[in-house]
């Protein structure tokens, strides 16, 4: 008797001259800092994600390897892979998720002729939309602006 369960994947986007590996490993960690994939639940097997990501089957199953070996994913029989409860994070961990995006923005804002001052002040108004902590917001504003 075989079992049918959807399996959720985890959201890449391929960019040129980075391994598809490390690509695949940072998008997985990242799905689970951010809660998107939660402790226990089903990881892709290696043959959905060679096919999703139109990659190498030995590619595939290299990421999950490796994931194991980092004890973020664990095999469970008759189940398969689940992701393991995680370890908190820290600050430091979770702001690095973020990095290779926040070097893209930098880069682009100094193409651009945008200021340091002028990009907190872009980036709390988007937080603020999205509902951020405004007592935050409120005093970065306050000290980054000269009086």
């Amino acid at each position: 008797m075989r079992h049918s369960v959807h399996v959720t994947l985890f959201h890449l986007h391929l960019r040129p001259g980075e391994s598809i590996f490390d690509q695949l490993v940072f998008a997985a960690k990242k799905a689970f800092v951010s809660g998107e994939f939660q402790p226990g639940q089903t990881f892709p097997s290696v043959r959905s994600l060679a096919a999703e990501f139109k990659i190498h089957p030995n590619t595939a199953h290299k990421v999950v390897t490796h994931l194991v070996s980092a004890g973020l994913l664990e095999t469970r029989p008759g189940i398969g892979t689940v992701v393991a409860e995680l370890p908190e994070s820290t600050k430091s961990e979770r702001t690095q998720l973020l990095g290779y995006e926040i070097e893209q923005l930098a880069v682009e804002a100094r193409k651009l002729g945008i200021s340091l001052q002028e990009m907190v002040e872009a980036i709390a108004a988007h937080w603020k939309r999205l509902g951020g902590d405004t007592t935050e917001i409120t005093a970065l504003e306050r000290g980054g602006r000269k009086r």
